[in-house]
């Protein structure tokens, strides 16, 4: 029998920072049916809440261990959603399984994917 994990708030970010002209948002470990709605309104609210200073949106995927394609989804609806003078980087571990899915998905032709965080910022 599997141990099942439960998250009392999926819909949750895990972390969100605020550098010079860049926010970095952690991703839940789960992004699946249940919680990409959810947030996807969490990160676009922080999108507009930085309106007016926001260059860099940095979504990060290290601690993700399943993504189904609502979190492809996700990750599509807030690039086509950001502000034309925001860009949009993802963060997500090389032999993980959010980078899996975003390589399959083709969504790494059209979102930048680095294997860390200081890569994403550096660029």
């Amino acid at each position: 029998m599997s141990a099942v994990t439960f998250f009392p708030n999926p819909c949750e970010l895990r972390d969100l920072r605020d550098l010079p002209g860049c926010t970095v948002i952690e991703l839940p470990p789960e992004i699946d049916l249940c919680n990409a709605a959810g947030l996807y309104h969490r990160i676009m609210s922080a999108v507009d809440d930085r309106a007016d200073r926001l260059r860099l949106l940095v979504l990060d995927l290290t601690g993700t261990h399943f993504m189904d394609s609502q979190g492809v989804r996700l990750v599509e609806d807030v690039r086509r959603g950001l502000w034309p003078r925001a860009r949009i980087r993802v963060v997500a571990m090389p032999d993980g399984v959010a980078c899996r899915v975003l390589e399959l998905s083709g969504v790494r032709r059209d979102v930048p994917v680095y294997d860390n965080l200081a890569e994403a910022l550096e660029s």
